[in-house]
């Protein structure tokens, strides 16, 4: 490198370092990875739907340091955080569900999960998504959504880790009515009942 150069990079350096931030940013443009589950009621006599609800998520993965119960204690307790990865986690119902017990008119949500300050309850949170919409809400800022109401979500032992968030809506053929929502991500699994008005 000549002197010249060396002089002309010395002296525009600090014009470079102090060069403002651009108020404007884009990110997460390429390829997500995104789950889904859904539950379809098919009237075989009419060959059309009775009705349907689905839930849409990335699939965020698991870290190691999240292995460590204080370091996971320091994330959840006492917080209401995002539900995934990415873009924010969706359900889609065009049937009235109980979930836990409560009343999910049809309509289409965002969702959270929220921890209690001990730790010890689990809540399943339920996010007006028209007007987080209409405030420009990332998930990331999940504490600013306006929230509707939490349902209480059951721990459940877990034999595997899961690498990956996973959902899954599970029913038994004989009761397509009551379907098990099951949350699994790395050491934690949540479950709760949900009940669906649907069908003649």
């Amino acid at each position: 490198m000549s002197v010249f150069a060396s002089v002309f990079l010395l002296l525009t350096l600090p014009v470079l370092a102090q060069q403002p931030k651009p108020q404007m940013v884009a990110e997460d443009g390429a390829f997500q990875e995104r789950g889904s589950a859904r539950v379809l009621y098919w009237d075989t006599k009419a060959n059309t739907a009775f009705g349907e609800f689905a839930i849409d998520y990335g699939r965020q993965a698991w870290r190691k340091e999240y292995d460590d119960p204080a370091a996971f204690d320091k994330l959840t307790k006492g917080k209401t955080y995002r539900l995934g990865s990415n873009y924010w986690t969706i359900l889609d119902t065009n049937v009235p569900l109980k979930v836990s017990g409560t009343a999910v008119a049809p309509g289409l949500y965002y969702l959270g999960l929220a921890r209690s300050a001990d730790g010890d309850k689990w809540s399943l949170v339920f996010i007006d998504a028209a007007k987080t919409r209409s405030m420009r809400v990332d998930a990331y800022q999940i504490e600013r959504a306006p929230v509707l109401f939490q349902v209480p979500m059951s721990l459940e032992p877990v034999n595997e880790p899961v690498e990956k968030l996973t959902i899954t809506l599970s029913y038994a053929k004989e009761k397509p009515k009551d379907v098990k929502l099951r949350i699994a991500w790395g050491k934690l699994q949540l479950s709760a009942p949900v009940e669906v008005t649907v069908g003649p």
